[in-house]
């Protein structure tokens, strides 16, 4: 297929498309070396090999599948020219997003709870990676609930039809990336000791 094919609508559309991607695989390559620094860093004396991530992050991370689910509703219902249960399933994933950042906070909290801190003297390198890998994910979640702020106020003003779902796509990519994600990375850390 030639890209410099079709109405300018559809090359802005794989545009913007192509630079979302190019994005993901930058945050991609960035997790990717944390993870490897976190692996290369478990060969120290005082690395923690019995450290566990308090329950409530398995919590978190059904939220965040939750949420993806909703915003993949919300696009199936733009789809059937369903706008206000597009919206009502937007504000959900949104409520959904918040959700898991809290409980990600209660999470720190618990682990904080056990002694261990960010840096400082009662701070552990294992425990050290996990909040900057964590804090850092939280980040991409707060740029999504930003994203979807933008999605749900554009849903709002009638912007999006099942003809124009651009936005809503953009927003479920990297919505759904974000999750895809944090579900790696709790699988990392649940079986990389």
């Amino acid at each position: 297929m030639d890209l410099t094919e079709g109405t300018i609508a559809e090359k802005t559309g794989r545009a913007k498309k192509m630079m979302l991607w190019f994005g993901i695989v930058s945050l991609l390559m960035t997790f990717a070396g944390w993870t490897s620094a976190y692996i290369v860093s478990s060969t120290r004396e005082d690395w923690l090999t019995d450290f566990q991530l308090p329950t409530i992050f398995i919590f978190s991370t059904c939220v965040l599948v939750l949420s993806s689910l909703t915003f993949i509703l919300a696009k199936k219902a733009m789809r059937g020219n369903k706008s206000s249960l597009c919206t009502g399933f937007l504000m959900a994933t949104f409520v959904l997003g918040i959700t898991f950042i809290v409980l990600q906070f209660r999470g720190f909290s618990e682990i904080v709870a056990q002694g261990f801190y960010f840096t400082g003297e009662s701070s552990s390198v294992t425990t050290s990676y996990i909040y900057l890998i964590a804090m850092v994910h939280i980040f991409h979640v707060v740029a999504g609930l930003i994203t979807l702020i933008v999605v749900i106020v554009n849903q709002l003003r009638g912007k999006y039809s099942p003809e124009n779902l651009l936005g809503i796509e953009l927003g479920a990519t990297f919505w759904h990336f974000i999750d895809l994600l944090w579900v790696y990375l709790m699988l990392f850390f649940y079986f990389y000791k």
